[in-house]
């Protein structure tokens, strides 16, 4: 038999270690974990951006044979997505604006859930989630919202 007896059925300390670890792991700062968001979410954003720009023409060709959103030229429409997708992840990667950051993208996460790629809800819930959890609570502390309402606003 091992060194360690067992008592109930449990290792000795095992629920102490569990204890600690959630005490540890609840001690993780919101912020952190907002600035985490911000950057993932913008880094999705971003590349897609960044895609599009690379080659113009094939872009554009996405949005008139695949994306067809309604109501709006694929001209239009790609230059709209484009826009967003290069502007609004710079204002959620620094925090400024970054609310209207996030409802801009989750506004086109919602057009592209529901004209493009409705199969692909798993990730757009995904999105959707943490564009609502900045738009929710703002962008925290590591962000330059919080360093305006600080200084002008004299706010936290």
């Amino acid at each position: 038999m091992s060194s360690m007896t067992l008592t109930n059925g449990r290792i000795p300390g095992f629920r102490n270690h569990v204890a600690g670890l959630l005490t540890v792991l609840g001690g993780v700062p919101f912020s952190a974990l907002q600035l985490l968001l911000r950057l993932g979410v913008a880094a999705v954003f971003f590349r897609s951006g960044m895609t599009k720009i690379a080659n113009w023409d094939f872009t554009v060709a996405l949005f008139t044979n695949e994306y067809q959103v309604p109501l709006l030229s694929p001209e239009v429409a790609a230059a709209l997505a484009t826009t967003a997708e290069l502007t609004c992840p710079v204002l959620l990667a620094f925090g400024i604006g970054a609310r209207f950051g996030a409802l801009t993208l989750l506004g086109m996460t919602f057009v592209i859930q529901t004209f493009v790629y409705p199969d692909s809800w798993p990730e757009h819930l995904l999105w959707a989630s943490i564009l609502m959890t900045i738009l929710s609570r703002g962008a925290g502390v590591f962000s330059i919202d919080y360093l305006v309402s600080r200084v002008f606003l004299g706010s936290e």
